[in-house]
């Protein structure tokens, strides 16, 4: 029983050496992709990119920590995987109809302190999370809120305002499911 708690938890100073070389040169061929690839590799603009991030991830984690992959085949899945990041970038600019079926689009799920329950349940949440995100954006009275939306990427992006100004950019809710009831709204 010692010797395989021994085994778990103790490693020789060759092993940290490797996962140190490892970490190294995973470390270089991210900063090299980046480089190319540009900071949307990291970004968080569709479920597409977080996909990715997590799978970026999840490659330096094997790489970095055990001998199976090697490093050779973690570079070759790091390229493939910022390829595929920038060829779906490329794609979607040039498809439109690409863009629908890879993205989700984002939802108006409250218009001022009026929770629009349709589009809170399809967006998968509740009205505990939706008080949580309030919170998170400083809102004190639900008077402050213009608008809520829950994004593409699973954020919800809180709008709100301590003055007299209520009009949000026509632009701001441009392909925002639901968009439309904001201005419905504004006119009553």
């Amino acid at each position: 029983m010692m010797q395989v708690l021994s085994d778990w938890t103790i490693t020789g100073w060759a092993q940290v050496a490797l996962i140190a070389l490892s970490a190294s040169a995973m470390y270089l061929t991210v900063i090299l992709l980046t480089r190319v690839a540009g900071v949307r590799s990291f970004s968080k603009m569709s479920g597409f990119d977080f996909a990715v991030t997590v799978a970026i991830g999840s490659v330096l984690a094997s790489v970095i920590t055990s001998k199976d992959p090697p490093i050779a085949s973690g570079i070759a899945a790091l390229v493939s995987l910022f390829a595929l990041q920038i060829g779906m970038a490329i794609l979607r600019a040039r498809f439109p109809g690409l863009q629908i079926l890879a993205d989700n689009k984002p939802r108006l799920i409250m218009i001022g302190g009026e929770i629009q329950h349709d589009q809170l349940k399809k967006a998968k949440m509740t009205e505990s999370d939706l008080w949580g995100k309030l919170r998170e954006a400083n809102v004190c009275q639900f008077s402050q809120v213009l608008a809520v939306f829950a994004e593409t990427t699973g954020d919800v992006c809180v709008l709100h305002s301590k003055d007299d100004q209520r009009d949000i950019e026509p632009d701001l809710l441009k392909d925002v499911i639901g968009g439309e009831r904001f201005a419905t709204h504004a006119r009553r």
